[in-house]
């Protein structure tokens, strides 16, 4: 849920605030620093990044915050509160044992430190100090300032860090995409003082590609400057050559912004074509920076002729709480029949809901980590050969989850293919 539906509803219930609340010249080779992996027979050469389907999750750092500070929300908005009702595992253990490939981080600038160190829920149901790391320079991860701000990972530094040091021990992963989402707009209350965010402008806003490159290796990544190649424009190349193959993507990230307007206005200045960019720009397609679109309603109908044209999609299988309460499949089913590339929810596997039971969850048909695109992989494709790189782990016990410690345990392991590992098969009952 985003800052404008958050205060839309805040505003709807008041109360809230009185609480005090190449590619021309494909990616071929690795420098070196980072081994590759294991050539994988019959899918490596043959099927590219943008061919294939994965589950991804939503808001992937959040936690919920302490029993007494979600009391004390729902005492002032009452349902709205469920809004925010979810939470995930650290992110090393999404990867490892949710087999989700696709994540979303919030950023906020923070750039002398201390900005949000001090949330005005936390401090008014009285529950202790926030962790010291929030007073150091550095760009911070969180859902909503004040209202909706605990995180597995406190800063994007450490958000990085978590990521790369479970791809370094598990090489052979398919690509992960890490959607960024910039926020700094404010919450107005008349008589309560919010945080105001420090502003994202295109003086500053290259700082997320700095602190990206700062535990990211280029090795680590697939960049605009990588899928360009000799083209004239990003658009251009995913419509004509196309993505890299699997073989030449094992491993590494792609980061994709999820905000468009003056956030890509200004991402975008000085570099028209995403020239030494890290991100790729959530465009509209025929736009010279496109090659990522956006369409996080399942139901839109032009997300398979996006597939086919060479762009990678994102969609939505659940929002807010909603489809999985209600255990109302359908949006679900229709995102992974859509043929987008990452397939986002707020529940990758069963029994993670928080505050309520269904069957709901979201995993790629036939319970395989990745699965060969519905809409555009090519004849010949074997989703078993994709990506194995799955432990599965019992549903969490969100009863011991607190806010008030922000230690977390990151599940790293290590790469099954250096031991000949097979799919582990799923639950879905579902063909997407």
């Amino acid at each position: 849920m985003g800052h404008r539906r958050f205060v839309a509803l805040a505003t709807a219930a008041a109360a809230l605030a009185a609480a005090a609340v190449v590619i021309g010249s494909p990616v071929s080779s690795r420098p070196a620093g980072k081994a590759a992996p294991a050539a994988v027979a019959g899918v490596d050469d043959d099927v590219h990044l943008n061919e294939i389907q994965v589950v991804g999750s939503h808001n992937s750092y959040k936690k919920m915050v302490s029993d007494k500070e979600e009391a004390l929300r729902r005492q002032f908005i009452d349902g709205a509160a469920d809004l925010m009702q979810y939470q995930h595992e650290p992110l090393g253990t999404q990867f490892q044992s949710r087999k989700v490939r696709q994540v979303e981080i919030d950023i906020y600038l923070d750039s002398a430190g201390g900005l949000y160190s001090n949330p005005l829920l936390r401090s008014a149901a009285g529950v202790g100090p926030y962790d010291p790391a929030m007073n150091e320079p550095g760009i911070k991860v969180l859902h909503i300032q004040d209202v909706d701000y605990a995180s597995t990972c406190l800063t994007f530094v450490d958000c990085l860090t978590q990521m790369k040091t479970w791809s370094d021990a598990n090489p052979s992963h398919v690509p992960i995409a890490v959607l960024v989402e910039f926020k700094d707009d404010e919450l107005d209350f008349p008589g309560f003082t919010f945080t105001s965010p420090e502003k994202f402008t295109a003086a500053n806003i290259g700082t997320v590609d700095d602190e990206i490159r700062s535990v990211m290796d280029a090795d680590d990544l697939i960049t605009p400057d990588d899928v360009r190649g000799s083209h004239a424009t990003l658009d251009e190349a995913v419509t004509t050559d196309g993505w890299p193959t699997l073989g030449a993507s094992r491993g590494k990230f792609l980061f994709l912004m999820d905000n468009k307007g003056g956030y890509r206005t200004n991402y975008l200045s000085g570099h028209p074509n995403l020239e030494g960019r890290v991100l790729f720009t959530n465009a509209d397609p025929g736009d010279p920076d496109a090659g990522f679109v956006e369409r996080n309603d399942s139901s839109d109908s032009s997300i398979p002729g996006l597939v086919k044209a060479g762009y990678v999609v994102r969609t939505r299988a659940d929002g807010d709480t909603k489809e999985a309460r209600a255990n109302d499949t359908g949006p679900r089913d229709a995102a992974l029949a859509s043929g987008a590339q990452w397939v986002s929810t707020d529940y990758e596997g069963p029994g993670l809901a928080v505050g309520f039971t269904t069957p709901y969850s979201v995993e790629i048909p036939g319970g395989t980590v990745a699965r060969c695109n519905p809409v555009n992989a090519p004849p010949g494709c074997d989703s078993a050969l994709l990506d194995t790189i799955y432990t599965p782990l019992a549903p969490p016990d969100w009863s011991t989850t607190t806010s008030t410690t922000t230690t977390t345990t990151t599940v790293v392991g290590s790469d099954p293919e250096a031991e000949g590992a097979t799919p582990v098969p799923g639950e879905a009952s579902y063909t997407g």
